[in-house]
């Protein structure tokens, strides 16, 4: 006998998704809560053309020239252990990890390093932002000093300069190693379709789960000359957002954010996006007719 339904906390709701690599995930995850996903992928990670950095910081691990690494993603992670390769073998770059601090903001990274063997010596705190991984090296400098420490910085997408300049005003020595950056997607006419849905108010809900989606939302909201009416189309929508990171450029944006889940995970941003759905949705509406 089939056990009980899940209920449908969505309803029906129409639910935009930016989602890219995991877009088919997370619309699976709105269809089960009763929802209409809209997935509109948002942009790709290119490698970036030119490896000088990640070989830079290959040849100085290898020569012990480094103290401290920083790993922020898993993605990032494995695609450097692939580029290093390219001049030694990834058991050299395991074991010379080995012989340094590694320090991972979130459990992506975890992973990756644990496929390579490698121990982590400090995992960043939910939610993982620069601020934690900060404030973790602070609860931690005994056994990680930053000063006078050469500190190598695996970037991802974008460089943040607020942990960069976190790293130097406690005297590290900085090295940024980017390793892929993120552009718009190849096709972006659901991009496109999703900016007119949302200054249609054809949106009930938005779910951000990085803060590049926002970035490029707008900046397909500007090629099409449609800012303002997407701006409009906000203002009745639900905004759900991962997690600090993500609601920090929403804000910065001028973008309001309704709530974050208790994690910073997909699953639970769409399980409490349906448990509150109907209240934040009225709430929001009542708000943008007043």
């Amino acid at each position: 006998m089939a056990g009980p339904s899940k209920p449908a906390g969505l309803h029906g709701l129409r639910v935009l998704s930016l989602e890219s690599r995991r877009a088919a995930e997370m619309a699976k995850l709105i269809e089960n809560h009763g929802g209409r996903a809209i997935v509109a992928p948002s942009m790709r990670e290119v490698p970036l053309a030119s490896n000088t950095e990640a070989l830079a910081f290959g040849r100085a691990l290898a020569a012990h020239e480094l103290d401290i690494v920083i790993f922020l993603t898993g993605v990032g992670t494995r695609a450097l252990a692939r580029v290093v390769e390219t001049m030694y073998p990834v058991e050299e770059f395991a074991r010379a990890l080995r012989q340094v601090g590694v320090v991972a903001r979130g459990p992506k990274p975890v992973a990756a390093l644990k496929e390579l063997g490698v121990p982590v010596t400090l995992a960043v705190p939910e939610p993982n932002t620069w601020r934690d991984l900060l404030r973790s090296l602070d609860e931690n400098r005994l056994m990680l000093p930053l000063a006078g420490r050469r500190v190598a910085v695996q970037e991802y997408g974008a460089s943040n300069p607020g942990l960069l300049a976190g790293l130097a005003e406690r005297d590290a020595l900085v090295m940024r190693v980017p390793v892929y950056r993120w552009v718009l997607p190849e096709d972006l006419g659901p991009l496109r379709a999703a900016v007119e849905a949302i200054a249609r108010a054809e949106i009930d809900m938005a779910l951000f789960t990085t803060s590049i989606q926002v970035v490029h939302l707008l900046q397909v909201a500007r090629e099409m000359s449609r800012e303002q009416e997407l701006r409009r189309g906000f203002a009745a929508m639900v905004v759900g957002s991962i997690g600090p990171v993500t609601s920090e450029e929403l804000r910065e944006q001028a973008f309001h954010v309704d709530f974050e889940p208790t994690h910073p995970k997909m699953g639970f941003l769409v399980n409490e996006a349906a448990r509150h759905a109907g209240a934040m949705l009225s709430k929001r509406r009542r708000g943008s007719s007043s």
